[in-house]
C-alpha cells in the first residue's frame, strides 16, 4: 500500500460559481457605505480591537487608556482593515459597559468610524448594548443555534430589528460543526429559519463555517481545511445571497513558531477558499505570503496538507519544515548513522531522541516485515529495551528518556492504522497502568513523567490529568480492568484524599496495587496513614527512576506474591518504628508554647511605614525582566538531575545531559519571550497590622473605599526546644496590638501560569511530552522568579525598608535579603485555608484571574502566593509536629470544626 499516491476522492472542485444567478450584495456602512458583491475582493476584517486578539488593546481597554484604544483602531483602518471587529470579552473587564464606551468614542472619529463595525461578544447583553450606539449598518458576531432555535429565533429578530448583518456560527444544541455534512446541515437549518421564518434578507447573513487546524498529526484533522473550502462552495451554490467568514489563522496553528510555513498555508488556504466563495475574513496582513512568490517545493508540501492529497502530508511537512527554519544542530553535524542497518537506525533515533527519520525508517520496517505489529514488538522495543538498559544502569536520564518516548509515540502512531486494519494483530502490553492527580490538585509534571517513562516500557497508559474525583478513578480503574492504579499530588489536602481513595479500593474488594507519588508524599505518610487502609499492595515510589522497577515486581508473575509481602513487612516495620520515634518526643501545650514565644523588642525597633499602602495589580508584566530571577536548580531536579545550578552543567555524571537540558530548555523560553506564549500577571497588597492575642495577626484593608479588618491565623511549635530556644509563630514578627505600635504585613500573588495548558496540549497533540513537561516546568520557574522579583521591587520601592538593597541573584536564592515571605502550604504555616483571607484581602480572582480549587490548589498551577514580613528579626522555620489541643484552639479561632482543622493539618498532627 503506497503511502505517496494522490487521493483522489479529496480533489478540489475548481469549476466557478454556478452562473446565470443575480446575486445580491451585502451592504454594510459606517460613515461610508461598504458594498460586497462577487466582483469585491476579499474583505479584510481587522481583529486588534479585540481584546482576544490584541494583548495591547486588552491592557489599554483595563487600564481604561480609552484614547489610546482609538488609536488601534484607527490604526487599523489606515492598514486597510475594511471592517474592523470590537470585542470587550474577558473576565477582568465590564464588557457591557467597556463596549458602550468605546463605541461612543469610535462614533466620534471620522477617520474611523467611516468603516462599518463588527460587535463581537459571546454575550448577547454586550452585543444588544453595542447594536444600540453604533451608527450605520453593521455586523454582529456572532449567533448560533447552540442554545436551541427559540433563543436562535429570538436573537436575530433583534437584529433584523437593529437593522444589522448577522455571522452565523457552524453550532448547534450537539456542538461545533466539525465536518462537511455537518457544516451543510448547520448552515442549511440556520438558513431557513433567518429566511424563512425571522424573515432576514438572505444577503445580511455571513456564515463561519469553522477554520480548524491541519497538519496536527491526528487522521481525523486532515480535512479541517477541505471540509471547509467545500463547505463554503456549497454554501455559495445553495444558499442563495449569503457570505462566507472566517479566522484564517486557525489553519496553521500546529505550525505555530515557524512563520515561512504558516505564511505559506495562510496564503494557500486563502487561495482556493476565495476561489469557492469565501469573501470575508480575519487575516493578518504581516502573515501573507504571495500565492505565486511560494517556493515550488514549499507551495508543494503546504497544499498537499491544506487539499489532504497524500496520506503522509504532514509527515512530509514536518520535516521538510526544518528545512525552513534550519535543521537541529545534531542533525546538521553528524549524519553517518543513517547509513548504519535498518535496526541500528531505529535504536539510534530512539537512544538519541532524533525524530526526523523515523517514519522513514518505520515505514521500510513495515514494508519488510510479515506484520506491522511486528514492527512494535520487533524493531521499536529492541530499541526500547536498549533505551531500559541505559536508563536502568544510569548511562541514561529522564529528559533522554522523553525524548525517546517521542520518537517511539511518532512511530507507533504511524503504524496504528496498519495494525487495526489488520483484525488478527493484537499487541500484548505490559500492563494497564491508570494514573491521576487527585482532587483539589493541579500539579502533573512528576506524574507525566512517571507515565512517558511506563509507557516507554510497554506499559499502557491511562492518564485521567489532574483534580480527578475518586469515583471517576474507581469508576475508570474498573471499566478499563486496570493493572496498577497511580495517584499523585502536590499539596497537603492531596494525601487526605490519597487515604481515602485506599479505604474506598477496600471497601469494593479491589486487588491491583495502588501506587503513591508526588512532591507532599513520603513513605512515612505512605506506611502510617495509606497502607494500613488496604489489605493489598500500596508502594511509595520517590522518583520516576523507580517507578518500571516497582511496577515491573508488581505485575511479574514469579515476584509480585513476594515483593508484594515483603512492601507490608517493610511499611509494618517502618510504622513501628516511627510511633517509637514519636513517644521519645517531648510536647509543650499550647499555652505553655505561647509562654516560650519569640521576643522581640519593639520599644527599639525601627518599623517603616510602606510608601504606598494598599492593594496594586501588574497586568501582562514582561517576561524577559524575570530571566535574572530564576532559579534553575529545581528544574534539574523535577527531571531527576539533581545537582546545584549553574555547577551541574559540569557534573561529571550528569553535566552533558543538564546541558543538553538546560539548551532546550532556553530555545523553548526564547520562543515563550518572543511569541508572547504565557501570561504573567500579579496583585500584592501592603497593610497596616498587628498581632493581638492567641497568635493572630489583625489586618486592616479596604474594599470600594470601605474600611475592613481581616485575621491570619498562625500556629507555633509545640515542640519542646532544648535552651532558651524558642517556639516560634509568624504572628512573634509582627508588633502586637497592646504595645501601641502600629506595624505591617503584605501578601500577594503572582502567576505566569496563563497559556501554559494550551501550550502543552498542544506538544502532546504532536505526540511531544517532552516539550509538554518542558513547558510546564519553565512556567513554574518563571512563577518561582516572578515571586523573587515582586518581593525585591516591595522591598526596595513600595515597602521601601531595603532601599539601599544591592544583592546578587545567588544571594536573593540563599534569602540574604531582609524580611521573609512565607507561603500557606509551606513549613511556618501549613495550612492552606489561609490563601482564603489572602484571596479575600486582595481580590485575587477577579483582579488577575487566579483561583482556589476546592482543595485551595492554585490554578493556573505556575503560581505563587504568601505574605511579606519586614522584620530584620524575622526568619523561616518549620512548624513541626504539633498537638491536638493546638488543633482544637485553631479551629475555636477560624470558627471551624475540628474535623476540618484535623484535615488540613493533618501531616503536622502528632500521634
Amino acid at each position: 500500500m503506497s503511502t505517496t499516491g494522490t487521493n483522489s476522492v479529496n480533489k478540489i472542485d475548481t469549476s466557478p460559481l454556478r452562473p446565470g444567478r443575480t446575486v445580491r450584495p451585502l451592504k454594510l456602512s459606517g460613515l461610508e457605505p461598504l458594498v460586497i458583491t462577487p466582483d469585491s475582493n476579499f474583505i479584510n476584517v481587522g481583529e486588534r480591537t479585540n481584546v482576544a486578539g490584541s494583548k495591547k488593546f486588552l491592557r489599554l481597554i483595563k487600564e481604561e487608556k480609552f484614547d489610546e484604544a482609538l488609536e488601534v483602531a484607527r490604526e487599523q483602518v489606515e492598514n486597510g482593515a475594511q471592517i474592523i471587529d470590537v470585542n470587550m470579552d474577558d473576565g477582568l473587564i465590564e464588557g457591557k459597559e467597556a463596549m458602550v464606551k468605546f463605541l461612543n468614542l469610535v462614533v466620534a472619529e471620522p477617520d474611523i468610524s467611516r468603516v462599518p463595525i463588527m460587535i463581537d461578544s459571546s454575550k448577547w447583553e454586550i452585543i444588544e448594548a453595542g447594536l444600540q450606539v453604533v451608527q450605520g449598518k453593521c455586523v454582529v458576531n456572532s449567533i448560533s443555534l447552540k442554545e436551541g432555535e427559540e433563543e436562535f429565533t429570538a436573537h436575530a429578530k433583534k437584529i433584523k430589528r437593529y437593522g444589522a448583518a448577522v455571522i452565523v456560527m457552524a453550532f448547534d444544541e450537539k456542538g461545533q460543526a466539525d465536518n462537511y455534512e455537518r457544516r451543510i446541515e448547520i448552515a442549511k437549518r440556520s438558513y431557513d429559519i433567518l429566511v424563512n421564518q425571522v424573515k432576514i434578507p438572505p444577503e445580511d447573513i455571513i456564515f463561519d463555517l469553522n477554520i480548524f487546524p491541519v497538519g496536527t498529526g491526528m487522521d481525523e484533522h486532515k480535512r479541517n481545511a477541505i471540509d471547509f473550502i467545500e463547505g463554503t462552495r456549497w454554501v455559495k451554490e445553495n444558499l442563495p445571497h449569503c457570505s462566507v467568514s472566517g479566522g484564517v489563522s486557525n489553519v496553521s496553528f500546529s505550525f505555530r513558531g515557524n512563520n515561512p510555513v504558516r505564511e505559506a498555508m495562510h496564503s494557500v488556504f486563502l487561495y482556493h477558499a476565495i476561489k469557492a466563495g469565501m469573501n470575508i475574513g480575519i487575516v493578518n496582513p504581516s502573515m501573507l505570503e504571495v500565492y505565486d512568490e511560494i517556493p515550488k517545493e514549499l507551495l508543494e508540501h503546504v497544499e498537499d496538507v491544506i487539499l489532504d492529497r497524500r496520506n503522509d502530508a504532514t509527515e512530509r511537512l514536518l520535516d521538510f519544515a526544518e528545512n525552513v527554519v534550519g535543521r537541529k544542530k545534531e542533525n546538521r553535524i553528524d549524519l553517518s548513522w543513517r547509513e548504519n542497518a535498518l535496526q541500528d537506525r531505529i535504536t539510534h533515533a530512539l537512544v538519541k531522541g532524533i525524530d526526523a527519520y523515523i517514519l522513514e525508517d518505520i515505514e521500510q520496517a513495515r514494508i519488510e516485515a510479515e506484520k506491522p505489529l511486528d514492527v512494535i514488538e520487533g524493531h521499536l522495543m529492541t530499541g526500547m529495551n536498549v533505551v531500559g538498559d541505559l536508563f536502568g544502569s544510569g548511562k541514561m536520564f529522564l529528559p533522554q528518556v522523553v525524548k525517546s518516548a517521542r520518537v517511539m509515540k511518532k512511530a507507533v502512531a504511524h503504524l496504528l492504522p496498519y495494525i487495526e486494519a489488520d483484525k488478527s494483530n493484537k499487541r500484548q502490553s505490559a500492563g494497564k497502568v491508570l494514573m491521576a492527580t487527585v482532587k483539589g490538585d493541579v500539579h502533573d509534571i512528576g506524574k507525566n513523567i512517571v507515565a512517558v517513562v511506563l509507557g516507554c516500557n510497554n506499559y499502557e497508559i491511562i492518564d485521567l490529568g489532574v483534580m480527578v474525583p475518586p469515583e471517576k478513578i474507581i469508576e475508570t480503574a474498573k471499566k478499563e480492568n486496570v493493572d496498577v492504579i497511580g495517584l499523585s499530588g502536590l499539596i497537603t489536602p492531596s494525601l487526605d484524599e490519597m487515604v481515602f481513595l485506599a479505604k474506598e479500593m477496600e471497601r469494593q474488594d479491589f486487588s491491583v496495587p495502588l501506587l503513591i507519588g508526588g512532591a507532599t508524599t513520603s513513605k512515612a505518610h505512605t506506611a502510617v496513614k495509606i497502607d494500613p487502609q488496604y489489605k493489598n499492595a500500596v508502594a511509595h515510589v520517590n522518583d520516576a527512576s523507580r517507578a518500571v522497577t516497582v511496577v515491573g515486581q508488581l505485575l511479574k508473575e514469579s515476584t509480585k506474591e513476594k515483593y508484594k509481602r515483603d512492601l507490608k513487612t517493610d511499611y509494618d516495620t517502618f510504622r513501628l518504628n516511627f510511633k517509637k520515634r514519636s513517644k521519645v518526643k517531648s510536647f509543650l501545650s499550647i499555652e505553655e508554647a505561647r509562654k516560650n514565644k519569640f521576643q522581640i523588642d519593639w520599644k527599639n525597633t525601627e518599623i517603616k511605614k510602606p510608601n504606598k499602602l494598599g492593594t496594586q495589580v501588574i497586568e501582562d508584566f514582561d517576561l524577559s525582566k524575570l530571566l535574572d530571577y530564576i532559579d534553575w536548580s529545581p528544574f534539574f531536579r523535577s527531571w531527576d538531575l539533581h545537582g546545584r545550578y549553574p555547577d551541574i552543567l559540569k557534573d561529571e555524571k550528569v553535566g552533558e545531559q543538564a546541558k543538553s537540558l538546560f539548551e532546550d530548555a532556553q530555545v523553548l523560553l526564547q520562543r515563550i519571550l518572543k511569541e508572547k506564549l504565557l501570561k504573567a500577571k500579579a496583585t500584592f497588597g501592603l497593610f497596616e497590622a498587628n498581632s493581638v492575642e492567641d497568635d493572630d495577626i489583625e489586618v486592616k484593608f479596604s474594599e470600594d473605599s470601605e474600611q475592613k479588618t481581616a485575621i491570619f491565623r498562625t500556629l507555633r511549635q509545640q515542640l519542646k526546644k532544648h535552651g532558651d530556644q524558642p517556639n516560634y509563630a509568624l504572628s512573634d514578627f509582627i508588633a502586637p496590638k497592646e504595645n501601641g505600635v502600629q506595624d505591617y504585613i503584605g501578601c500577594f500573588c503572582v502567576t505566569t501560569g496563563f497559556g501554559t495548558q494550551e501550550l502543552a496540549q498542544e506538544f502532546e497533540r504532536d505526540l511531544d511530552d517532552y516539550n509538554s513537561i518542558m513547558i510546564k516546568a519553565l512556567a513554574d520557574r518563571l512563577a518561582e522568579a516572578f515571586a523573587e522579583y515582586l518581593h525585591k521591587k516591595v522591598r526596595t520601592e513600595d515597602w521601601g525598608y531595603a532601599a539601599a538593597e544591592s544583592l546578587t541573584n545567588e544571594a536573593l536564592i540563599k534569602e540574604e535579603y531582609k524580611g521573609i515571605r512565607p507561603a500557606p502550604g509551606y513549613p511556618a504555616c501549613p495550612d492552606h485555608l489561609e490563601k482564603l483571607t489572602i484571596w479575600e484581602i486582595l481580590n485575587v480572582t477577579e483582579k488577575i484571574g487566579v483561583e482556589l480549587t476546592e482543595s485551595l490548589a492554585m490554578w493556573p498551577a505556575a503560581s505563587v502566593s504568601g505574605y511579606y514580613f519586614a522584620n530584620p528579626e524575622a526568619k523561616y522555620f518549620g512548624l513541626g509536629k504539633i498537638k491536638e489541643d493546638q488543633v482544637k484552639d485553631y479551629a475555636e479561632r477560624k470558627g471551624i470544626e475540628y474535623k476540618k482543622a484535623e484535615k488540613w493539618l493533618n501531616p503536622n498532627i502528632a500521634d
